[in-house]
């Protein structure tokens, strides 16, 4: 059960961007000064607002399970291959999850990074939101015959970036779990479709 928002958004002086932080101690980690640098780049108010949405979207991956659900409900022809493909994206969700409870890295703390969205729990590594969303990607781009993966991957994880809730090897990490889940979640689906048709 995932714990109630303990990180709440803050109270930016400039209505949510990251301009009034101080730059990282030259002794800072080099992904704090990687978030710091996307923030300072990108984190205007519309940017902000955008990744924000897509934080909510993501989150439980509830907006690509609904998607995938929809397309069953609506491709009655390939219902099966939707409820696998979503059975997949939710499986990458959970092992992200369970990834998170072993390794327990704390989300990034430092002055000189803005967190700007709430958040489910305060475990950082790997991303949910990159793994759940290549998973769909991979998984409803080949349903739909569409190159998902750089449409909707890279902006997803620098959103996660943009909202100062994760370090880049977390997205990193997570959109590779995602890929990972989404190989397998296929290969059960086409091994068990001809055991079927093998009968």
């Amino acid at each position: 059960m995932a714990e109630l928002l303990d990180r709440p958004v803050p109270t930016a002086t400039r209505a949510g961007t990251a301009d009034s932080v101080g730059a990282p101690a030259p002794s800072a980690a080099a992904e704090v000064r990687a978030l710091y640098s996307v923030q300072t780049a990108i984190a205007r108010p519309p940017v902000v607002k955008v990744a924000r949405g897509m934080s909510l979207f993501g989150e439980h991956a509830a907006g690509w399970l609904a998607i995938g659900l929809l397309g069953a409900a609506t491709d009655r022809a390939r219902r099966r291959d939707w409820l696998v493909a979503t059975a997949g994206v939710a499986a990458a969700h959970g092992a992200s999850i369970a990834v998170k409870r072993v390794v327990r890295r704390p989300r990034p703390d430092d002055p000189s990074v803005q967190v700007l969205v709430g958040t489910p729990s305060k475990l950082s590594f790997p991303s949910a939101h990159a793994t759940s969303t290549t998973a769909a990607a991979v998984l409803f781009g080949r349903l739909l015959r569409r190159p998902l993966v750089p449409a909707v991957v890279p902006l997803m994880a620098l959103s996660r970036m943009v909202l100062g809730v994760h370090y880049p090897s977390d997205v990193v990490a997570g959109s590779a779990l995602g890929a990972a889940v989404a190989v397998v979640s296929r290969w059960l689906g086409r091994t068990r479709s001809e055991k079927r048709t093998s009968r």
